[in-house]
């Protein structure tokens, strides 16, 4: 067993792969044409990839500042509210009725009032990733351990210092965890985006072969579309390990 140690979520997936191969391959059923084998998914895949790699382009020109806007925008206020009972109290009842709304409801009227695709795509991006990191910022920042705020107390420090230098770093972990989560969701919305009204993009990849009813590239792209956000989700990993060196 030690020798399986450490792959168990390799082996799962070998697991899943074989489960399907069987079901798609001497299961009969009556809609047998949605289940396309993984061979066939891979030859799908294998011929697909260049627009695959283009679709990924088009979704990383939206995805990138919508994600990168909220982060920023996310951090700032967050710190500044968990930071600033006046704020907190003033802001804590519109988060808790605006936070839980789901950012695909926002999708048709962003689409409807704002001038192009790519600006209401990048909308709904920065509202599915900023409540996560805001949520996270400002719990980072309000749990801030007692003997930080008396030592910043005692070194005089000015309020741009204290958050920049107490604050912001003391609240690092929280942060990082909300991105996790907003990086997730902010894929979730774009996708959904994109099925609504985008000419080029993963999500329209999918939609376009679903309407064509050619399954083994539908599916092909769904699973093109988790390895892209899985890659996503290790760099903002290794990002967060260099960052928070001394977290264990």
């Amino acid at each position: 067993m030690r020798i399986l140690r450490g792959k168990e979520g390799v082996l799962f997936l070998l697991g899943l792969l074989a489960i399907w191969h069987v079901l798609s391959t001497y299961v009969h059923f009556s809609s047998k044409y949605l289940f396309p084998t993984p061979l066939v998914t891979a030859r799908a895949l294998w011929i697909s990839l260049p627009e695959l790699f283009k679709g990924t382009g088009s979704s990383f020109v939206i995805l990138a500042p919508g994600y990168l806007l909220a982060v920023a925008a996310a951090v700032a206020w967050g710190i500044l509210v968990g930071t600033t009972p006046v704020l907190n109290r003033m802001f804590s009842l519109f988060s808790r009725i605006a936070s839980p709304v789901p950012p695909t409801v926002y999708i048709p009227y962003a689409i409807a009032l704002l001038p192009g695709f790519r600006t209401a795509a990048g909308f709904v991006v920065f509202v599915g990733a900023f409540w996560p990191v805001f949520l996270s910022s400002a719990t980072g920042a309000h749990t801030l351990p007692q003997r930080y705020r008396d030592n910043a107390r005692i070194l005089q420090l000015k309020r741009p210092e204290y958050l920049w230098r107490i604050v912001l770093p003391a609240a690092l972990p929280h942060i990082f965890s909300g991105m996790s989560v907003g990086l997730v969701f902010s894929f979730i919305m774009l996708t959904v985006a994109e099925l609504f009204g985008a000419s080029a993009g993963l999500g329209r990849f999918v939609q376009l072969y679903a309407d064509y009813a050619d399954y083994p590239r539908m599916v092909a792209g769904i699973l093109y579309t988790g390895l892209v956000v899985l890659i996503s989700m290790e760099v903002l990993e290794q990002i967060k390990k260099r960052v928070l060196f001394w977290v264990k």
